[in-house]
């Protein structure tokens, strides 16, 4: 495990409340001061592991992905990047961090469908290999009493957003030890989708967890792109496209060919 990290210095401060970056607090929910000393809060930090962050060099390093990890790692982030451009690597990242610096803590990775949330299982392994007794795979296929053992036992998990808010609800799943929720397809966190209420839910127990948004398109336009940032409470949003000056080393050629339709009697 050594040769596939490097360690990387300066050490991002202890992750602590901030105001406008955590999570906002419901009124007397959760302690004003210091996250140690919160009562609803239950994962407590490693103060040795939290004076590095690692990063792996299996891969070639990106400047792009390193930067834009650095942020997520402090502030709740929209990562916007085009398709095949290394979000999953940057959710890797931050999930094997957050997985060192909390010995106890949970890290629960959404996405919308099963096959996105099997693809993705497999694709952070390989980028970052989470040790996979710590892992679990969940769907709402599965019994509610072998779920609640999963979740009382396990610490990373890979599910959609309606299971983990369907256990949230009925108590399934206690969300004290929860410490980083990464959304993927972030642009559908609109109205009553699964991914706010799992937000509402988390930030209702406690305000000690980040989040980590993943999105080739956030929205059509400012007013959906503001609705996603105010529902996952995001503090800070990362942009690329394919012709910023870091990233188009990155892209490869492609062919695009327009097709138009006549207008016929069906149509």
């Amino acid at each position: 495990m050594d040769n596939f990290f490097a360690a990387r210095k300066p050490a991002p401060p202890k992750p602590a409340v901030a105001p406008g970056d955590w999570a906002q607090r419901p009124h007397g929910n959760c302690c004003e001061g210091d996250s140690e000393l919160c009562p609803r809060w239950l994962a407590r930090i490693d103060e040795g592991a939290c004076e590095s962050w690692l990063y792996p060099n299996n891969y070639p390093v990106r400047a792009y992905q390193e930067q834009i990890v650095k942020q997520a790692l402090l502030k709740n982030t929209l990562v916007c990047l085009p398709t095949g451009l290394g979000k999953t690597l940057i959710a890797a990242v931050c999930m094997y961090n957050f997985h060192r610096w909390f010995p106890d803590g949970q890290i629960i990775f959404m996405a919308p469908t099963k096959p996105l949330v099997a693809q993705q299982v497999q694709a952070c392994h390989k980028v970052v290999g989470l040790p996979e007794s710590d892992t679990a795979e969940l769907n709402g296929n599965m019994a509610v009493e072998r779920r609640r053992e999963l979740w009382a036992t396990k610490r990373v998990f890979y599910c959609t957003p309606q299971t983990v808010s369907n256990d949230l609800t009925r108590g399934v799943l206690d969300a004290s030890r929860i410490v980083l929720l990464v959304v993927d397809e972030a642009h559908r966190a609109l109205k009553k989708y699964a991914y706010c209420s799992v937000i509402k839910h988390v930030g209702f127990r406690h305000a000690h967890f980040r989040v980590l948004a993943l999105s080739a398109t956030p929205g059509a336009d400012v007013a959906g792109v503001q609705d996603v940032v105010d529902n996952l409470r995001i503090a800070h949003v990362e942009v690329r496209t394919e012709e910023d000056p870091d990233v188009a080393p990155h892209t490869h050629a492609r062919l695009v060919e327009r097709v138009v339709c006549e207008e016929g009697a069906t149509l």
